[in-house]
This record gives structure tokens, sequence and C-alpha cells, in this order.
């Protein structure tokens, strides 16, 4: 058993409702249900007697409560002394120009939680370097969005997401329900730089050579569009901003969210963001 599952498992037991052991732990419902039921097989019983009013522990499942609060009491004090002895310690995470997914909200919620001693530095970089600087050694770990070159480095996938044209509002186009990437065919699309990686260049260019304007940032993305009427990809769920629709691009593939780190890189802080984001952006 991992101790992220006993912790799961301990919210549910304390909490007895599985909606607010979820808000406690910075993550959705579905993910948290799924653990559980996965601890159940493990196990082979049920752990809880579940109800509509929420969950109560089952005779295994109070066992099990017993064993795992000491558990996870002896593993905090073991973390708790390997930090002290360590002294401070800290983390460079890359994010994507222009991100605001709530999930990272979350994610930086669990993880102060779990590593209140551990400094967090943030570099922000632009859309044309999806690996957010570690192929430079400037972060530690990405939060960032695939596909890109993945040479050398270790790939988390942690949700996928619709994408869909950035279109004027008043495009022609802007009021269809869903649109494919041939209605666009003889459209100026914004690109980025000589020298970004082809597959990234490649995706956000919906599979195909363009012509337009070149970008490095989102807000250049958009006022691309808004001045000269490109055409643009972003998230179906982003706002786009006054003046601009998002289509649904129905034969595109979806955009990935992923956690990236270089391979080999054996720090413990990484694989815990990893388990941690996995979690909080899951479901």
């Amino acid at each position: 058993m991992e101790l992220r599952t006993l912790r799961y498992f301990m919210a549910v037991a304390e909490e007895r409702h599985f909606g607010r052991a979820a808000a406690r732990l910075h993550m959705s419902q579905p993910p948290l249900s799924r653990a559980i039921k996965a601890l159940e097989a493990g196990v082979g019983a049920a752990l809880f007697d579940r109800s509509p009013a929420g969950v109560r522990l089952t005779p295994v499942g109070e066992v099990l409560a017993g064993e795992a609060r000491a558990l996870l009491d002896h593993a905090e004090r073991v973390r708790e002394r390997v930090a002290d002895a360590a002294g401070s310690a800290a983390l460079t995470v890359g994010v994507l120009g222009g991100g605001t997914d709530p999930a990272a909200h979350r994610l930086a919620a669990a993880f102060r939680d779990r590593h209140p001693r551990v400094e967090v530095r943030v570099r922000e970089t632009e859309l044309p370097d999806p690996t957010c600087g570690l192929l430079t050694g400037a972060v530690d770990i990405a939060l960032t969005r695939g596909p890109f070159d993945e040479s050398g480095l270790a790939v988390r996938e942690l949700r996928t997401d619709p994408v869909g044209a950035l279109l004027r509002a008043d495009d022609p186009l802007a009021g269809r329900g869903s649109l494919r990437l041939a209605d666009l065919a003889d459209r100026r699309w914004f690109r980025f730089p000589d020298g970004t990686d082809p597959v990234w260049q490649r995706y956000w260019n919906g599979g195909a050579p363009r012509r337009g304007p070149v970008v490095t940032a989102v807000e250049e993305c958009r006022q691309a569009v808004l001045w000269n009427g490109t055409v643009g990809m972003t998230l179906v769920g982003h706002e786009p901003g006054a003046g601009l629709v998002v289509v649904p691009l129905a034969d595109m593939p979806p955009s990935r969210a992923v956690a990236a780190w270089n391979k080999g890189d054996t720090n413990p802080l990484i694989r815990s963001f990893v388990d941690l984001a996995a979690s909080t952006y899951g479901g």
C-alpha cells in the first residue's frame, strides 16, 4: 500500500464523506473514489459502508484505520527529521506563459501542506519553449502542455482538454457550433519563431505549414486575432477575452496537460510534486 493511498483512505474515514475528503485533499472526487475502490480491491474487502448521507467504516476499515494512522504518523516524523537534517530545500517549477489552470492553485495548496519548509520558485516561460527551461537546467520540473520533443525527459500526463479555433467575434465562422481544420485551410494563423520545437509548432498549427504573424506570448496571440483576423488555437475552456470567441475543432486531438522533468533526476521533491499534480489535475 502506498502512503498516498492511505492518506486518501484516512481523509475519507475522518470526514465520513467523499466530497469533503476530496476538498481537504485539494483534489476532485472521481480520482479519490477510484483510489479507494482500488484499495478495497487490493484488500479484498469493503472498507466503507456507503449511503446518500455519507460513509462509515466497516469492521475491516476500522482495523485498517488504526494501522494506517500509526504508519502515517511515523512517516510524518521521518519526513520532519530528514527535512531538519537537510536544512532548507527549494524546487523551481516552470510554468508555460499564460497558464491560469485552477488545478495549479489546488496543486500549490496541496504541495504547501505536504512540504511547508520547501521554497517553491516559479519561472514563467514564453510559448516557444514548451519544456519551460528544463533542457537548459533553469527549472526542476515543468507544468506545461504536449506534444513536444520528449528526448531526455520523463513526462506524466495529467489531463486532456479539447481545443478550438480562436477567432474574432465578427468572423464569418464565429457562429458555428464547431469547425474542422479544412474550414480554416486558406486562413492566416499565428506562428512561433524559427527554431521552436517542430512537434510543438505543428500541433498548434493544426498539423500543416501556415503563414501569419510570429508571436511568443498568449496576449500576442489574442492581439494578432483582434487586429488582423488571424486564426489561432486555444483551449475550449479558456476565456478568450473581449471581442473574441473560441469555436471547437472537431478533428483536432486534445491538448495534454503534463508534468515533465529530466530523466534520471532523483530529487524526491519531484516525485512528490508529480504525485500531487496527478491527484489535483485528475478527474
